[in-house]
């Protein structure tokens, strides 16, 4: 049995040293993935382009706009010179948003006037953008307010003082970094789809050239076959999941916390999973080409929407909510976060490793049943 699996798992890989189209797929790939998305998926808003309308043009209204211009989050465009261009900035889109501020700005302050307000006009077509812009803005106000009360306390000899204030500490993400939150997204949708892909289409590939039917009557039972085709998939799997883990850690500074032996362990059992349903895939389909379509679809949007990834699975309806369960990436993105990011041990993620398994025992099963139904059909 052991040599006609390692005959097998030879001749695999003879066949995908001679196709360098998908060499390149399993090795660059991942990486080029990792890459785009690392950089280009990124919740942090900087640069936030704004321009002034200060009708009041005195010395605390400039303080106000000296203290936007030194932040590193807002980037000064300039001063209008009437009210009337604010409608058309923000028509054209090249502005996130206008401070105005109104006449007699100063004069109100200093008579202590209270709710003095600075409008902040902010573009929201974007609404995850201009939340974010919001909150940048009112912790600005709320600094330069803080400073504004020192400032004329101060001239009465008296002093400012906060009776209640709140202390930040974020846990696990201190500098709350966006790429920290995606790479163990990016690792589960990008080994997934690899691993779907070229086991589905390796398998689908034997049926195209009626190769086939000299595997189904050699020697090898159904179990033989389906190690020897998937463990050179399974071997290259886990490389990628190697590199793109060092190449996380060269580009983005992602440092692992917990165990590597949990981590590759969460690994072999998630491509367990994830080549279970490249086995399924592969029996019901008859060509390359719709094993293609089935495996991409599949895999990239349940992985990239309903997994976790980007968009919390607390906040979708419950019908949703139940969805995500038909993708793996979801139990192995809960344990990947908790291993690199937490830290902590398989007592907190063990249900994700059985959910992973019985995924992958389904899959199995199911394409099992399917493969004799069709040897006896055949």
């Amino acid at each position: 049995m052991i040599n006609r699996i390692l005959s097998l798992i030879r001749k695999e890989f003879t066949q995908l040293s001679r196709d360098k189209s998908m060499i390149f797929v399993l090795l660059f790939f991942p990486l080029m993935l990792l890459i785009i998305f690392g950089y280009a998926v990124n919740f942090d808003v900087k640069n936030i382009s704004f321009y002034v309308y200060d009708a009041d043009k005195s010395e605390l209204s400039r303080e106000f706009v000296n203290g936007m211009k030194n932040s590193e989050y807002f980037n000064f465009k300039g001063y209008l010179s009437s009210e009337k261009e604010i409608s058309q900035l923000m028509n054209s889109g090249e502005v996130q948003f206008v401070a105005q501020i109104s006449k007699n700005f100063e004069q109100e302050v200093t008579r202590g006037k209270e709710n003095t307000s600075i409008q902040l006009i902010i573009d929201g077509v974007d609404g995850n953008t201009a939340s974010i812009i919001n909150n940048y803005l009112v912790a600005a106000v709320s600094d330069f307010s803080k400073s504004v009360s020192e400032n004329q306390l101060n001239k009465f000899g008296k002093k400012f003082v906060f009776l209640v204030d709140a202390e930040m500490r974020f846990w696990f993400n201190p500098d709350l970094q966006t790429t920290l939150f995606l790479i163990p997204g990016l690792i589960g949708m990008i080994l997934i789809i690899t691993a779907v892909v070229t086991v589905s289409l390796s398998l689908v590939r034997e049926k195209e050239r009626g190769t086939i039917e000299q595997l189904n009557v050699s020697s090898l039972n159904i179990i033989e076959l389906l190690i020897g085709k998937l463990t050179p998939y399974f071997l290259i799997s886990i490389m990628e999941a190697a590199l793109v883990l060092i190449a996380g850690f060269v580009l983005f500074g992602i440092v692992v916390k917990g165990s590597y032996f949990l981590l590759l362990l969460s690994t072999i059992i998630f491509l367990f999973s994830a080549t279970s349903m490249g086995i399924f895939i592969s029996v019901i389909s008859d060509s390359q080409q719709v094993a293609f379509t089935l495996s991409t679809f599949a895999t990239l949007l349940p992985s990239a929407i309903l997994s976790g990834f980007i968009f919390p699975i607390e906040s979708m309806p419950i019908i949703i909510q139940a969805l995500t369960n038909v993708s793996p990436v979801k139990f192995y993105l809960i344990s990947l976060r908790s291993i690199i990011i937490k830290g902590v041990g398989l007592h907190l993620f063990w249900e994700q490793f059985l959910f992973m398994f019985l995924f992958g025992l389904f899959f199995i099963a199911l394409s099992t049943v399917l493969s004799i139904k069709k040897q006896r059909n055949a």
